[in-house]
This record gives C-alpha cells, structure tokens and sequence, in this order.
C-alpha cells in the first residue's frame, strides 16, 4: 500500500507534497514571458528552497507584479538564432539546469484569404520546430545536461481542430496526419535528444488556456472578458454565440496555475518518458458556467433560443475515421462582434475610465478567433486524466472558479475593468 499527501493552495485542491529533502534545484523556463511560462515561473518561484534557481530564456523578460524573486534570472535569447550564438550565451552566463520546462512558442498569421489562426500548417511546423531543435542542440553545445525536459504542447495533438474525434481523448490515441502538426516533429526533436544524452522526457498537452499575462494572444480568458465588460458598459445580455449542442459540450478547461502545478510534479515525482492530459479536472460546460459570467456583471444571460438561426460550418476532415464531419453551428462570431463600432467605443471609454493598457482592442480575427473556437465546438474536449492519477497526480481546480480568479488579476495588470462582481456562485 502507498500513501500520498495532498495538499490544497487557495481554489488548486489535490496538489502534493513534496519530499522535504527535494531542495536545491535550478530549472530553466523558456518562453516565461507568455500565458504558461509565466504561470510556470509563478508555481516554481513559491518554494525557493526546492527551487534556489530559476532561469528565464525568452527575447523579453518575464512581467512578475512587484518584481521578480532574487532566486530567478532573465537571460534574454532568441531561439531562432543559430545553435552555436545560443549556447554561447549559455556558456557565457554559466547556465546549469536540472529540469528544463519549454513554452516557447510562435504563432504566424494566418494564410492571406484562409480563415482559421492555425491556417498556415507548415509555417506553424518550420518556426516551432526550429525553436526546439536549435534549443536542444544549443544545450548540447553548452554542456548543460538536464535531468528532466518537459514540452507542453497541446489539444491539436489530438486534431479536434480538425474535426470529430475519439472520446475520452487519451494520451495513447494515434497521430492525426490528415495536416502538419508541429507538434509532433517537437515530440520527436525531444525524445531524440533525450535519448542521445540521457536526460528524461515528459510532454504535457492541456486544452483552451486560462491566465492573466499582457499578451492576449491564445488566451480565452481576456476576450472573453473583454466581451462581458462591453455588454455591461452598453446594457446588453451576455449572449452566447452558439447553438444548444455546443451549449451543453462538455470541454475540458486548463488553467495555467493548475497546468504548472502539475508540470512540476511531471518531473518531480513522475516518471520519466510519459505523456499526459494536463486540465482543470472540472465538469465544464458553458451551459452552467455562462450564467454565472453574467452574473458577476450583473447582466442578463442569454443562452440558445427557440427561432435562433446559425450559419453553419463543416470541419474538413473526421480525425476518429468515421461518422459525419463536425458542424458548428453561430448566430454570429465574438470576433465579428469586436468590430462594431459601438463596441469598439465602449472598449476605448472603458480603457479611458480605468487606464487600461489597451486603448483600442487590437488583433481581433487572433484573439477573439481564439475565443470563438472554444466557445462552439464541432466534438467534445474530454481529456481522459485516468493515466495520470494512476501514476500519482490527484489536482483538480472548479474551472469557472479559475475563471473569476483569472478576470480578477487580468484587471489588477489593467487588461480589463475590474469586475463588478455583483453575484458570485460556484454552487
């Protein structure tokens, strides 16, 4: 019989604890300017005893409230230099790591004329691949010989961008090569050099993201409620853009907190060479949840109506190999919504009134399209977390709770008006 502690840490309930002895460790954390590097540097920096190091590689520095903790460092770094500029600031700034944590991440625009922010396929694959293997082989160069590397990737492995897949998605399902998928060539960069040096590996893939950062870009959280605050400023219901199937679809959230946490205990107390589901662990629908959005602005909610006419919108491709295509149905598109011009003066009063960073809502067919895709579905998002809770992993965090707690310090960096808060319930 084995016995594990958990422990809770405000809303994240079910996270372990650690060894005492588990002390003295350096990490690095690429990308710890964005939406999970960011989150990553904030579970990390909570123990500087386990953690005495940390080491941020990203072109800009890390926004930490306050300041960041005196155990972490930036070294500013550009992954798509040659392997051989990289490591010599690695080597010249006397890098070690006992665990690498990799987010970096680009995202090209969109093909001219084709709908979709993951449009262009084989870009997404030449840049993303190129950060990782000239990374690796940098760290090759420089001599830093990490235990452990962890590689988030994400829900397109599964290829739900795609079309309908298996249900529960399970980390064991087979590749989906009906497009490129970066993914995949990133997998295969680390499992090769974790095979040539030794070091273990893990890949953790978490669905849509919630978190609070300055970049608003793949992030369902800021549009989100960005798209509230408008309804509350102009005195119009929250209305959902979607029809009853999406309404009721079960989807499984990620909170960048909750994936951090159990990123560290990927590498810490899981084994080595594994693959795993990375969410909330929350019984997510927007059926639910949406009224309760409203309700902290003290709006109207308004979900699908008798009447209601959509335009509909077939996937290319079935990834699970039969049944129909998906088909998600609108009555209109958040992103669209973002540019009216009623909309866009109440974003710029809003911004005016409480001094937000963003005067005017900017790249909106990226960051609203983002929302936009994880609003309506054409399947369900049902990550399976079985392979994971077997090996020892037990956090969970209520999504919707998440949510609010996002809203709340997305205002605090002026990203959006405070919330009004006018009826919490996580009931």
């Amino acid at each position: 019989m084995s016995v594990q502690q958990v422990q809770s840490k405000g809303i994240y309930h079910g996270l372990p604890v650690y060894p005492p002895d588990l002390t003295g460790l350096t990490a690095i954390v690429t990308g710890a300017n964005g939406i999970s590097g960011s989150y990553m540097l904030r579970v990390l920096s909570q123990d500087p005893k386990r953690w005495k190091k940390i080491i941020c590689l990203s072109r800009r520095p890390p926004l930490v409230s306050g300041g960041s903790p005196e155990n972490v460092e930036h070294i500013p770094l550009d992954f798509l230099k040659d392997p051989s500029e990289i490591a010599r600031v690695l080597k010249d700034r006397n890098v070690i790591a006992d665990h690498v944590f990799f987010f970096s991440y680009i995202q090209p625009p969109p093909k001219p004329g084709m709908p979709g922010i993951w449009s262009d396929a084989e870009e997404l694959v030449r840049v993303n691949s190129l950060l990782v293997s000239n990374f690796v082989e940098a760290l090759k160069l420089a001599e830093v010989k990490p235990k452990r590397f962890m590689l988030q990737t994400g829900a397109k492995n599964y290829g739900g961008h795609l079309g309908p897949t298996k249900v529960p998605q399970e980390e064991t399902d087979p590749r989906v090569t009906l497009e490129p998928n970066f993914y995949y060539p990133q997998e295969d960069i680390v499992a090769k050099y974790c095979e040539d040096t030794g070091c273990g590996w893990n890949v953790c893939m978490p669905g849509p993201i919630l978190g609070a950062v300055p970049d608003a870009a793949m992030n369902a959280a800021f549009p989100l409620a960005a798209y509230a605050a408008v309804c509350h400023k102009l005195g119009q219901p929250l209305e959902y853009p979607g029809d009853i199937d999406s309404w009721q679809m079960n989807q499984s959230m990620s909170s960048s907190m909750m994936n951090a946490y159990m990123e560290e205990w990927a590498v810490l107390l899981g084994p080595p060479n594994e693959k795993y589901n990375t969410c909330d662990s929350s019984a997510f629908a927007w059926e639910k949840s949406w009224p309760r959005i409203a309700g902290w602005y003290g709006i109207e909610s308004r979900g699908p109506q008798e009447g209601d006419s959509y335009i509909e919108t077939e996937t290319p491709y079935v990834p699970r190999g039969y049944g129909p295509k998906g088909v998600t149905r609108r009555k209109f598109t958040i992103a669209s919504s973002a540019k009216k011009d009623e909309v866009k003066t109440a974003w710029k009063e809003l911004a005016d009134e409480h001094g937000l960073a963003q005067k005017e809502l900017v790249d909106v067919d990226r960051v609203f399209g983002f929302l936009d895709g994880t609003l309506c579905r054409p399947a369900p998002l049902n990550f399976s977390m079985d392979k994971s809770r077997k090996l020892g992993w037990h956090g969970f965090v209520d999504s919707t709770e998440s949510l609010l707690e996002v809203f709340r310090d997305l205002a605090k960096i002026k990203m959006i008006p405070p919330v009004p808060e006018v009826t919490v319930s996580f009931n």
